[in-house]
């Protein structure tokens, strides 16, 4: 698969606690989507664990704020947007493939507003655009000897078969948010309804509508993320500098918001990542 660009996990890590230990017990491989799926998809991802018998692991993960489809041995699920710390605990040996959309581009696979998904995981055939994907995915993923290019190949393939022709509403609300992403100068609602020429309110139903939360919550979600890989890769943090480049007032808004998210305040999970890492 060619044209798409993902990063490789040790160039972006965001959103996995505490990166360099989660390394030594998990792979993470991404795969870019082809084609017409790369309107709605931004990347297909295979975590495989093998763990000696009787060791367990709990990787805590702060989830992009989209949809993910994750196809496992025992069945599929659809996972919204998770706006708390998810964890997932490790054992014996097993892979998960998943289907990471692109913010808002879940919505022509579902019935409804995706706030209806936020802070919730459902079985894949209770969304029936997508259902048939478990019959032909799980048996894949179950078989060890199966290559990830193989699974995401497939994966890519199936999307590609049910991408709708006509150009989405969801697609204008995941250029918004993907600007968010990209324009590290977008701290505040305000700006990024203005760099996306609407007024606030229009951008806060359709975030609401497609990506299942507000553009708030967004902002600060992917602020947070540039927060833990500045830890995860500098040795020496300014956080007062560092609070100032993420648009927070002073550093001490940036603390209360990094201790709710990481579960941590800012020095400590640095000291705890430094000693991890080791």
């Amino acid at each position: 698969m060619t044209e798409h660009q993902v990063k490789p996990v040790q160039d972006d890590s965001r959103g996995i606690v505490h990166p360099a230990a989660a390394s030594t017990v998990f792979r993470l491989d991404r795969f870019p989507p082809t084609g017409a799926a790369s309107r709605f998809v931004d990347r297909y991802w295979l975590s495989t664990w093998r763990l000696p018998p009787g060791v367990r692991h709990e990787q805590q993960v702060l989830v992009h704020p989209v949809v993910n489809v994750v196809f496992e041995a025992h069945g599929a699920v659809v996972s919204g947007v998770d706006t708390g710390r998810f964890a997932v605990t490790l054992e014996g040996e097993g892979r998960a493939l998943g289907i990471m959309f692109r913010p808002a581009a879940f919505a022509p696979f579902h019935d409804g507003p995706l706030s209806a998904l936020t802070d919730r995981e459902v079985p894949l055939a209770q969304v029936t655009a997508l259902a048939d994907l478990e019959a032909s995915l799980v048996p894949l993923v179950a078989d060890l000897d199966v290559p990830g290019e193989q699974l995401a190949a497939t994966a890519d393939a199936a999307i590609t078969d049910r991408v709708p022709a006509e150009r989405q509403d969801c697609e204008t609300t995941t250029e918004w948010a993907e600007l968010a992403v990209r324009d590290r100068e977008l701290t505040r609602v305000e700006d990024l309804a203005r760099a996306a020429g609407v007024g606030v309110r229009t951008l806060q139903r359709a975030f609401t509508e497609h990506v299942g939360i507000g553009p708030k919550w967004f902002l600060r979600r992917y602020r947070l993320y540039e927060a833990g890989e500045r830890i995860a890769h500098d040795k020496q943090v300014d956080w007062s500098a560092l609070a100032a480049d993420l648009g927070y007032a002073d550093q001490s808004h940036l603390t209360r918001d990094f201790t709710a998210a990481f579960g941590l305040p800012p020095a400590q999970y640095a000291a705890t990542v430094r000693e991890r890492g080791r």
